[in-house]
């Protein structure tokens, strides 16, 4: 782990004001995208503080933390309030280690059960909320069809505005590519139904498993109202990035879970490959707002394969 920079003291200073002497065995955890993490111990309990620059990340942790069961973990959320910079979060720690740092034999364990916590969430009543896609803590979804909010990702506006420009410099051929995934997109996407369930939107790496059994499902900021099969999708996308996953089938995987479970959805093809090129869409836009040259290329090879 790497030595504590100036940021970490602030934070560690602010934890220490904030509840005077209360908070001990103060350390880093790691870096998201969007937030920092540290473990400390309140009041005698094991918690996680997450720092970061969107509250309205942290309220749907607390709205999702009310689904909490055995199926469908999440860890409680005890407070989130403004900090410096931004909004903290403090929530329960769950025991475990990311999914997507383990090895294959833990991978291969952990997920069957996965697989469950994903029926688990798709089985959550949402009644009273409604839309599709983002939804913000009030549970509005920003859109009004699935097909809509698969198409929001060429949007140019929100927490990556001006991505699209400085995709135009770094790689204008594959800026053409991104234009071909969203016209493939906007021919596909309103054929499909409009489902709508809570999604996690980011399920690889939010994942903690422990002795081979999954302990907490965390980080519930992309969490989307739509097709349920987005989550699978995600675990598609990535899985050819970790080469020492390879030997394990997750196709065939797949194929068995949904045969204990009635068969394969419905028009699961159609459906996963929509969610495919939008996640392939979504990580050329990120790469190029960035700057992560070999991520962009890689991500664009991929989403030319699904059109």
């Amino acid at each position: 782990m790497r030595p504590m920079d100036e940021r970490d003291l602030k934070a560690r200073r602010f934890l220490e004001a904030r509840f005077d002497g209360r908070a001990q065995d103060f350390a880093l955890l790691g870096l998201g995208e969007w937030s920092r993490a540290y473990a400390l111990r309140l009041d005698g309990r094991d918690v996680v503080v997450r720092f970061g620059p969107y509250r309205e990340d942290f309220e749907k942790d607390r709205v999702m933390a009310a689904y909490s069961c055995t199926a469908l973990p999440i860890p409680e959320v005890l407070e989130v309030g403004a900090a410096p910079r931004g909004f903290y979060c403090v929530s329960a720690r769950v025991p475990g280690e990311s999914l997507e740092g383990l090895d294959l034999p833990g991978v291969k364990s952990a997920l069957p059960d996965l697989l469950e916590t994903l029926e688990a969430l798709r089985a959550v009543d949402i009644g009273g909320t409604q839309g599709f896609g983002y939804w913000s803590p009030n549970g509005r979804g920003e859109n009004g069809s699935w097909a809509e909010a698969l198409l929001a990702v060429a949007d140019q506006g929100g927490r990556i505005a001006g991505w699209r420009d400085r995709l135009e410099v770094m790689a204008p051929g594959l800026a053409r590519t991104f234009d071909r995934g969203v016209e493939t997109l906007r021919r596909l996407a309103p054929k499909l139904p409009d489902l709508r369930h809570i999604v996690h939107g980011d399920i690889l790496g939010n994942v903690l498993v422990d002795e081979g059994k999954l302990r907490g499902v965390i980080d519930w900021g992309n969490a989307m109202y739509g097709d349920p099969l987005y989550d699978i999708a995600w675990l598609l996308y990535w899985w050819p990035w970790f080469p020492a996953w390879q030997d394990l089938d997750l196709a065939a995987l797949l194929d068995r879970h949904w045969q204990t479970h009635g068969g394969p959805p419905a028009l699961a093809e159609d459906r996963l490959r929509c969610c495919l090129i939008q996640i392939g869409l979504s990580h050329v836009a990120y790469c190029a707002f960035k700057g992560r040259r070999e991520d962009l290329e890689r991500n664009a090879e991929q989403l030319s394969s699904y059109l």
